[in-house]
């Protein structure tokens, strides 16, 4: 009996134990400082610094590719198509070739019209030779002065004749030229109309072929009219045609650069818009009559403007705002005016400093005070690939 008072004994004075060390490990030593949180880990992002320097100023608005010419070009004569030398979309020249008409029966009626001339000439001739010898007849007695008069009347009708014959040569070589239809104006020639057999007429609506220049070409586009006194200012300031450059509608390909030709006279009253005319050399043919483009008109350079990536540029209830890395790795959110955003770089009016550095991807995970560490080379090309999948929808 007493053997077992003593085994439930021992029992009970080791799980006291046990509880006792249990309780030592979960209850602080009293008097004793509490461990510290861990610090929050630092937020990912991918960096970039303002950059100082000359930054052009565009205007932009959206402009139609206008030919300079185009030309249908129309036989002014009647007669077989004989012949077609051209080849449809082919860039062709001033006096190129394009079609010949049947030539035979106006060169026909040329050698018929220089036949009648040499006849009247050799009629001309003899008149003459008796006009010579009539006078010194009459001279001596021998002829009446009517007989005189009478041959002189005949050399000028035979003059006048021969006249006759020389206006109808060159009306006959000049109908003989209308068989050759030749490009008017440096160009593309389109789709033919006719084909090698049909008879054609000056009457003839559509044709044998239209021929476009596209080399050079113009470009009208609009602006809203608020800045045609910022254009005109630049104008007096230059002196110069100002510069302006065409974009594809998605502003990625640059076509081409030119010059503004013209202001238009008059504000259209319906859109409150200018309209306005650019000449390009377009000697890479990429722009094209009836296309869609971007104008950039080039109105001033910002000398030491700020400038930084696109994608730093943050909108907000309270307007546009930018992320900035201060010294000591934290981030600022700061107010910042942009000026114009143009071929993915924002120039910044106010609100940053040249040199400082600005969160350009990463920002959903951004608060002002968050720890950052920057990412560079592949890590930052896959910060920015994931930054796209997470960011919010504005």
């Amino acid at each position: 009996m007493k053997r077992r008072i003593i085994v439930l004994a021992s029992v009970s004075l080791a799980a006291a134990a046990a509880v006792g060390i249990l309780y030592g490990l979960v209850t602080p030593v009293r008097g004793g400082a509490p461990a510290a949180a861990p610090a929050p880990a630092a937020a990912p992002v991918v960096a970039d610094v303002v950059k100082s320097g000359d930054v052009p100023i565009y205007l932009t608005g959206v402009g139609t590719v206008i030919a300079y010419n185009t030309d249908i070009i129309r036989s002014q004569i009647t007669g077989e198509l004989v012949q077609v030398v051209f080849t449809e979309g082919q860039t062709v020249k001033p006096g190129d070739l394009l079609a010949q008409i049947d030539p035979r029966p106006y060169q026909a009626q040329l050698d018929q019209t220089i036949a009648n001339r040499d006849r009247d000439q050799a009629q001309l001739d003899n008149a003459l030779a008796n006009l010579g010898r009539y006078t010194d007849l009459e001279k001596k007695g021998f002829a009446s002065t009517q007989l005189s008069d009478t041959q002189k009347a005949q050399v000028a009708q035979l003059k006048a004749a021969i006249q006759a014959d020389e206006a109808l040569i060159e009306a006959a070589k000049i109908q003989l030229g209308y068989t050759r239809l030749t490009s008017p104006i440096p160009g593309i020639a389109g789709v033919r109309q006719l084909d090698v057999g049909n008879i054609i007429h000056p009457t003839d609506v559509n044709g044998l072929v239209v021929v476009t220049q596209i080399e050079p070409i113009s470009l009208l586009f609009t602006l809203p009219e608020t800045v045609l006194p910022q254009i005109q200012l630049q104008q007096e300031k230059t002196k110069a045609p100002l510069a302006v450059i065409a974009y594809s509608q998605d502003n990625k390909i640059k076509l081409d650069e030119g010059t503004l030709g013209l202001v238009n006279n008059e504000i259209l009253q319906t859109t409150g818009s200018i309209q306005l005319k650019a000449n390009f050399p377009n000697k890479a043919h990429r722009l094209w009559p009836g296309q869609l483009v971007n104008a950039r008109l080039l109105v001033d350079t910002r000398h030491d403007g700020l400038t930084v990536p696109a994608s730093v540029v943050q909108r907000g209830p309270n307007g546009s705002y930018a992320y900035v890395i201060k010294p000591d790795d934290t981030v600022e959110l700061r107010p910042i005016t942009v000026a114009q955003i143009s071929d993915g770089q924002a120039l910044i009016d106010s609100g940053l400093q040249a040199n400082e550095r600005v969160v350009t991807d990463g920002q959903y995970k951004l608060q002002p005070g968050t720890h950052v560490t920057i990412l560079t080379g592949r890590a930052a090309a896959e910060a920015k690939a994931q930054s796209a999948l997470q960011a919010p929808i504005p």
